[in-house]
């Protein structure tokens, strides 16, 4: 499905991968896109959601309060290296063992899968692309498809920030049209 993305599409989900870790988090879930989305400025959708005052930190904040009050509480990035060193691992050495062993950069963790409702946003996302007549699936079809998906804590999040979350479509439409 990935191969059909552009370049930038693919960014955003690297991001939002990126995201979910930071947040500590085991599982990639529509608001992680939503960051990766504002995440990559210079995109239809990136553009749209600037427009409407978004910003990676707002969404950073705002997702933090929603999953706390859901009590999803998010783990500290350090927790597992630190829980290792006390125990008298040293991660950093395995990481630079690591990259010596198979050189830099590539010994990865496994990324975490998406959510069932993430999964739905892109399965959203395809139509979105389809609809439209594109050759490819760029961000402005992420954003199209959370839309179409209608739920999920990135579409309260955006509410909550007092974004009107019916006018995304329409800007995106516009910029599409430009």
């Amino acid at each position: 499905m990935f191969e059909k993305f552009t370049d930038r599409a693919k960014r955003v989900l690297v991001l939002a991968q990126d995201e979910s870790m930071r947040q500590g988090h085991d599982f990639i879930g529509t608001e992680h896109v939503l960051v990766g989305l504002a995440g990559v400025r210079d995109t239809v959708a990136g553009e749209v959601l600037h427009d409407k005052g978004v910003t990676t930190q707002s969404l950073r904040d705002e997702i933090a309060r929603v999953l706390a009050d859901s009590g999803v509480r998010p783990a500290s990035p350090q927790a597992a290296t630190e829980a290792l060193a006390s125990i008298g691992v040293d991660v950093e050495e395995i990481r630079r063992r690591a990259d010596e062993t198979f050189g830099p950069g590539k010994f990865h963790f496994p990324r975490p899968p998406f959510s069932p409702r993430a999964k739905k946003v892109l399965e959203y996302t395809l139509r979105s692309s389809v609809e439209l007549g594109s050759a490819t699936i760029g961000t402005e079809h992420i954003l199209l498809g959370m839309l179409a998906e209608g739920q999920g804590v990135a579409l309260t999040v955006l509410r909550n920030l007092d974004v009107d979350v019916d006018s995304i479509k329409p800007a995106v439409l516009a910029r599409l049209g430009e």
